[in-house]
C-alpha cells in the first residue's frame, strides 16, 4: 500500500474520533451554557424606564415595579438586592405578584422588604403565592401553560402574605379599584387576581377608568390580552404586568422564545404601547426553584420615572 494510501478501517477510526470530539465538544458548550444560565439567575439589576403619563405641572413621580421575587428563606444573594431597594426611595411601590417560592417565605419577604413597605403601594398576586412551586420537566417550560393547577398541589401562605402587606398600608387590588394621592397627584387604579389561574373578574373593575384622577394605572399579573383589551379601553393610561420572566431563556438582545400566556413575545418585557394605553411588563426579579437559569435575560425589578406627557 502506498504511504499516501489511508486504509477504510483507519478512515473509520479517525472519523470516530472525530464525531467524539464533536459530540464532546457540543456537551463541554451545553455545561457552559447551563452554568452561565445558573449564574445569570443570581445577577440582578435595576432597569430605569421613563413613562409619560402625568398631566402638565405634575411632579415627577418614582415608582418601583417589582414583580416575580419567587423568594426561598435560603436565597441570600436574592434577600439582600431585594433589601437594598429601599435605598431608591421610591414614591409608589407596585408589586405583580409571584412573590413567594417556599412556604416559609413571607416572614423573609416582609424582612427584605423593610421600608419599602412604609411607602404607598399596592399589590396583586399571582399563581406562585397561591401554590407551592413543584418539580417539572424542564422541556415543559418552552410549552404551552393553561393555567391550570392541580388540587393536591400545597398552597402557600397567601392569606398570611396579604394580612402583612395589608397591615403596612398597601392596597390589595384583588379585582377592585382603589386610589391613592401622592405626591398631590391623584392615582386611580384598577386590579385583578391572577390572569393566567383565570382568577380575574375583569366585571368587577369594568368602566371608565376615574375621570377626576390625575393618573390612571391598570395592575394585574400576567399580562393576558384580555384584560389589557378592557383597561386599555376603559381608558387606563398605563397597565403594569409581571409573569413572563421577559422570556426567561431568550435569545441574545432580550429577544424572548416565549411568554407563558398569550401576550406576543415581542413584549414580553419593557415599555410598550396596547392601543392607546402604556405597557409596562417587567422580567421579574426569580425564577421557580425548581429551573434557576436565564439566559439573556438579566432577574430585575424596574423604577419607572413617571413624568408630564408633555415634556
Amino acid at each position: 500500500m502506498p504511504i499516501d494510501e489511508v486504509s477504510p478501517a483507519d478512515q473509520a477510526v479517525t472519523a470516530a474520533r472525530r464525531g467524539l470530539g464533536a459530540v464532546g465538544t457540543v456537551a463541554a458548550l451545553g455545561a457552559a451554557g447551563l452554568g452561565y444560565a445558573w449564574w445569570e439567575a443570581r445577577w440582578f439589576t435595576l432597569r430605569h424606564v421613563d413613562l409619560p403619563v402625568l398631566p402638565a405641572g405634575a411632579p415627577d413621580l418614582r415608582v418601583l415595579h417589582l414583580t416575580d421575587v419567587h423568594l426561598a428563606p435560603y436565597q441570600g444573594r436574592k434577600r439582600a438586592w431585594l433589601s437594598s431597594l429601599a435605598a431608591l426611595e421610591p414614591n409608589l411601590v407596585v408589586d405583580t405578584g409571584d412573590n413567594l417560592a417556599h412556604r416559609d417565605a413571607v416572614g423573609p419577604l416582609v424582612e427584605e422588604l423593610g421600608a419599602l413597605l412604609d411607602v404607598p403601594g399596592v399589590f396583586v398576586l399571582g399563581s406562585n403565592d397561591y401554590f407551592e412551586p413543584t418539580l417539572r420537566n424542564p422541556v415543559r417550560y418552552l410549552l404551552p401553560d393553561d393555567g391550570k393547577r392541580h388540587t393536591d398541589i400545597a398552597q402557600l401562605p397567601w392569606r398570611d402574605l396579604k394580612h402583612r402587606l395589608t397591615d403596612r398600608g398597601w392596597l390589595d387590588l384583588t379585582n377592585t379599584r382603589d386610589s391613592l394621592e401622592v405626591r398631590g397627584v391623584r392615582i386611580a387604579f384598577a386590579g385583578v387576581d391572577d390572569p393566567h389561574l383565570g382568577y380575574d373578574d375583569l366585571g368587577a373593575v369594568a368602566g371608565p377608568a376615574d375621570p377626576g384622577a390625575d393618573l390612571r394605572l391598570g395592575v394585574a399579573h400576567a399580562p393576558y390580552l384580555r384584560v389589557l383589551d378592557q383597561y386599555a379601553a376603559d381608558g387606563y393610561d398605563a397597565i403594569l404586568a409581571g409573569h413572563t420572566h421577559g422570556g426567561q431563556l431568550c435569545l441574545p438582545f432580550n429577544r424572548a422564545l416565549v411568554t407563558n400566556c398569550d401576550l406576543d413575545r415581542a413584549r414580553a418585557s419593557g415599555l410598550s404601547r396596547h392601543g392607546r394605553t402604556w405597557l409596562h411588563v417587567s422580567a421579574g426579579a426569580g425564577t421557580s426553584p425548581y429551573a434557576v437559569a436565564r439566559f439573556c435575560c438579566r432577574p430585575s425589578a424596574t423604577l419607572l420615572r413617571l413624568v408630564p406627557r408633555d415634556r
